[in-house]
């Protein structure tokens, strides 16, 4: 008849079409879980932990084998029950090779607290309380406060004492200088420690002749126990060792 529409035939291309990506996906995911092992492991920036407590920590878990699931899990990902560490994250360097890049928590310095250790940052604030002395981090001590709590500042009579800090450890690391702690006096005035020996930086005025001349000198004196006084020092200033007991 000739009012009467001819029924269209279904399309099955969308089909087919839809069933082979399905496929292709699910070929790809049995490859990734089946070949993708982690069978090396590369770490760096690492200081408060090993190597092997970083790979433990990472690769904890179902599927912690996985080197795509891994890239997936750490992009820059923030950690927040590790001490130390701001983030981390896993880049793979071959289909059963990953590498982990660890970003630790910018510490100034740590003060003694109740039997432990206090980190803080560049502010003065508490970022970590630990039972383990960090190498490289410089204890400070002469600091007046009377509490001390995790996440909020150190409640000191002058906050810009922190940028002292800073700044001398700034100059400790432009010198390559390894300062084992830094303490401030009653007068304000700096004393810095190289195992045993102490250095009378007194204020802040000539610090960077003061510091720059410290290498040369502590490399003569490394295992002795004295004095060294550059509270008036002045560029080519004869400097004096008084040696201890």
């Amino acid at each position: 008849m000739s009012g009467m529409r001819r029924r269209e035939k279904p399309q099955i291309w969308p089909y087919i079409l839809t069933g082979a990506v399905i496929l292709i996906l699910a070929a790809v995911i049995i490859y990734i879980i089946k070949y993708c092992k982690v069978t090396a492991v590369m770490v760096d920036g690492n200081i408060h932990y090993s190597n092997d407590e970083i790979t433990a920590m990472v690769m904890d878990g179902r599927f912690g084998d996985n080197t795509v699931y891994l890239y997936l899990k750490y992009r820059d990902r923030e950690i927040k029950d590790m001490p130390f560490i701001e983030t981390m994250s896993v880049t793979i360097e071959s289909r059963n090779t990953i590498r982990i890049s660890v970003y630790e928590k910018s510490l100034a310095g740590y003060v003694e607290y109740m039997d432990r250790y206090m980190y803080f940052d560049r502010t003065g604030t508490v970022v970590e309380s630990s039972d383990i002395i960090t190498p490289g981090i410089p204890q400070v001590t002469g600091l007046k406060f009377d509490r001390c709590i995790i996440y909020e500042p150190l409640p000191v009579d002058d906050p810009e004492v922190f940028e002292r800090v800073l700044d001398t450890t700034q100059l400790m690391n432009k010198y390559s200088l390894r300062v084992d702690r830094i303490h401030f006096a009653r007068d304000n005035s700096l004393v810095l420690y190289f195992g045993g020996v102490e250095v009378y930086i007194g204020d802040d005025s000539f610090i960077d002749e003061k510091v720059m001349v410290l290498p040369d000198i502590l490399e003569k004196l490394e295992g002795e126990h004295g004095t060294i006084d550059l509270s008036d020092y002045e560029s080519g200033d004869t400097i004096t060792f008084e040696k201890t007991d």
